[in-house]
């Protein structure tokens, strides 16, 4: 049995897509002091809801999930909002989490912080390497603060927070809503709808040509609960699946999973985001024995048998 186990545990964002996979793992660890807020209880973009919400909770370890998150959409026309509230949300969870005396914060950062240019795969020494893709910079850099203050309350208060970054994830539970989603959840909409009203075309957003890596959302749970059990470094943590897919090879395999087989055509005109992505996760295998288990082809499978039901 785990540690975690005998621990009071707040898991912010755990009714979302990601936090009720981390939920999952906790209980499969033992843990039964598990405190999920639910944002109508709790605006964690309000100081005095995070201090209610410490007192409510009382935990002695945080794993902070809750994010408000979108795709380059989205991001692109509220890039404002996009910032601030992932800004204050994860920069007042650590402070109050520091003056509770919390025994350790965990916080998930996002691998669209890296540079728009870097050599592949992203490496964690290259994350101040350059300025982030611009459609999603506001976002990226609201996350990448949470990393700054890992370090600096490390360095002044002696706080044990760790900062992960988890690469595009999917999954059962994703955000499939069109103004919101990311690329798998909206290539899988699209195709399955296209389907069900015998539509012949379906619209992807640029030129396909841009890479990305995949991380099956149950995989990113478990590393996140490893990094808590086994994990109290100052350094960032990249958690992905080692496997880079072009996003015009991904629409064909969406295609093929889904049964849809007609046509697909490319808006030249929406844009295509970050080149190519791919991490590095020698680290998070190294220091608490991470590796991604889900192939591509069977996780997509899985979302898709989800998202019909």
């Amino acid at each position: 049995m785990s540690w975690l186990a005998q621990k009071r545990i707040l898991v912010t964002g755990g009714a979302g897509f990601l936090g009720r996979f981390v939920v999952e793992k906790l209980v499969e660890r033992g843990c039964r002091e598990i405190f999920v807020p639910r944002s109508k209880d709790y605006n964690l973009v309000n100081m005095e809801a995070v201090k209610r919400l410490y007192h409510d909770a009382k935990p002695r370890i945080v794993i902070h999930v809750a994010a408000k998150v979108g795709g380059i959409g989205a991001i692109g026309r509220r890039p404002g909002e996009f910032f601030y509230e992932n800004l204050m949300m994860g920069a007042q969870m650590m402070e109050e989490g520091r003056r509770s005396g919390v025994e350790k914060f965990v916080a998930i950062g996002t691998a669209c912080a890296y540079p728009k240019e870097i050599p592949l795969p992203f490496k964690e020494e290259d994350l101040w390497n350059g300025y982030p893709e611009e459609t999603n910079a506001s976002y990226a850099l609201a996350k990448k603060m949470l990393l700054v203050q890992v370090q600096t309350y490390r360095q002044q208060y002696g706080f044990n927070a760790i900062y992960l970054i988890p690469v595009n994830l999917y999954g059962p539970w994703d955000n499939f809503a069109p103004e919101r989603s990311h690329v798998i959840p909206a290539l899988i909409k699209k195709c399955v709808d296209a389907i069900e009203v015998g539509k012949n075309e379906i619209v992807a957003w640029g030129t396909g040509k841009a890479t990305r890596e995949c991380l099956y959302v149950a995989d990113c749970a478990e590393g996140i609960i490893l990094a808590t059990e086994k994990y109290n470094e100052p350094e960032p943590v990249n958690l992905g699946s080692g496997f880079e897919i072009a996003i015009k090879d991904l629409v064909g395999l969406i295609a093929r999973l889904t049964g849809y087989n007609g046509s697909i055509t490319w808006d030249v005109t929406k844009p295509d985001g970050q080149p190519r992505r791919l991490l590095d996760s020698s680290r998070a295998k190294r220091e608490f024995g991470f590796q991604a288990q889900t192939s591509l082809e069977e996780g997509l499978t899985k979302t898709i048998e989800w998202y019909r039901e």
